[in-house]
């Protein structure tokens, strides 16, 4: 069973977001299923390395979005986005230097900030956008 099962209250009314979203989560269940057998710590560099593609590209769909329709809330937005880029090169970079990484605290991280972000931080955006006839 997947550790990241979507439900409607992760929604943030934007179906081309809430898709790439869920692929976030498809992504971070492949390092669940690799912790659980015994393969978290040798897979994580792989798959911090997707997710750091995919989020870079999602935040990027995410702003530009955002910038087209004038959202307000752009520039937290951003501060987020770089935060979150940063702490996975960090992760990144401490495993190419061969420093311990815990594949359980950092799906840890990955988890918390993800809800987190999703249904506080892109939740209010949501009305925003379903009034500017973006759903």
């Amino acid at each position: 069973m997947p550790l990241f099962v979507w439900k409607n209250d992760y929604s943030v009314k934007v179906n081309a977001m809430d898709n790439q979203h869920k692929q976030l989560f498809a992504i971070m269940d492949k390092l669940h299923e690799y912790m659980k057998v015994g393969k978290g710590s040798e897979m994580l560099e792989s798959i911090l390395t997707e997710l750091s593609t995919y989020t870079q590209r999602h935040f990027g769909d995410e702003e530009k979005l955002m910038a087209q329709h004038g959202y307000p809330g752009i520039e937290d937005q951003k501060r987020a986005h770089k935060q979150f880029i940063d702490k996975i090169s960090e992760y990144r970079n401490d495993i190419k230097a061969k420093k311990l990484v815990s594949a359980v605290q950092t799906m840890d991280f990955l988890k918390k900030w993800l809800l987190n972000h999703i249904m506080v931080i892109d939740a209010k955006y949501a009305d925003f956008f379903n009034q500017k006839g973006v759903n």
